[in-house]
């Protein structure tokens, strides 16, 4: 082989017209169970086809009002509750990966593998080691659906390690580290100076997974006995199912614009360390 020739790839590429056939099928089935839903839910009662808003105007009825107050309450819960996980993920998880990646190398494999754990073991099991637990901690903080977030952030965990690795292992933290300590500053001013502003695509990518997990987590709210967006969803869905079709539509819409939101994260990224 000479020395400019490069080396034949193995295997077939895909060519441009097959990859937009598979894009455009993939697309259709990803779109058309949104299409069915929302078709459902803006449908006139009795009816298998048309349009109406009014189930969306039942909302502001005060003599319904009973119906819907578990779902809003249960939307604030997740929402003070995924605020929380949020919060325990920056302060605990993050500060652990950046002082395992400076100091303490060896013991990212031990980080990366109880980060990891949570999803090879099924949700019910953790839910069911979770209520004894929790019997013992409401005894003393009450039954709270905040406190929620420390069973959860367990399962947020391998969704939460996975971009900020991918983030440290794309910035060279330790050679910014010594860069910034030779010109005279402190290990606080380093972190938060100098690497934090590297690792934002990361933490915001793990922020936005960690909101759409537990918007979605309903088991352990189940079985722990507390009123979630998806505990209230599934309550409403008896009562009122075209309510309740409305605010999954709703759901599985802002999932997916998290997920658009992140790769746009990470495009910019890509972006800015393309040279011009």
């Amino acid at each position: 082989m000479s020395r400019g020739s490069r080396p034949a790839r193995v295997g077939a590429t895909l060519g441009k017209t097959l990859s937009t056939v598979i894009l455009v099928i993939a697309g259709l089935a990803f779109a058309y169970p949104l299409y069915a839903l929302g078709a459902f839910a803006f449908q006139p009662v009795g009816q298998h086809s048309g349009f109406t808003l009014d189930h969306l105007a039942a909302l502001g009825d005060p003599v319904r009002g009973y119906q819907y107050r578990q779902l809003w309450e249960g939307i604030q819960n997740s929402v003070v509750i995924a605020l929380v996980t949020v919060a325990l993920m920056l302060v605990f998880l993050l500060p652990a990966m950046i002082l395992a990646e400076l100091r303490y190398r060896r013991l990212r494999q031990l980080i990366e593998f109880v980060c990891l754990l949570p999803i090879s073991i099924p949700t019910v099991v953790l839910a069911v080691g979770f209520v004894p637990v929790y019997q013992q901690v409401w005894k003393i903080t009450g039954s709270v659906a905040w406190i929620l977030a420390f069973a959860i952030g367990i399962i947020v965990l391998p969704y939460a390690f996975r971009p900020i690795q991918a983030n440290i292992s794309g910035v060279d933290v330790v050679t910014l580290s010594e860069a910034s300590r030779s010109l005279g500053a402190g290990w606080f001013r380093t972190v938060w100076s100098v690497i934090l502003p590297n690792l934002r695509r990361g933490m915001l990518s793990a922020a936005l997974l960690t909101v759409s997990v537990v918007l979605g987590e309903y088991t352990i709210a189940s079985f722990l006995q507390q009123n979630t967006f998806q505990t209230g969803l599934a309550l409403l869905q008896h009562a009122d199912p075209y309510v309740a079709s409305t605010f999954a539509l709703a759901a599985l819409i802002f999932v997916f614009l998290i997920l658009a939101l992140i790769g746009a994260a990470g495009s910019l990224g890509r972006n800015r360390k393309a040279p011009r």
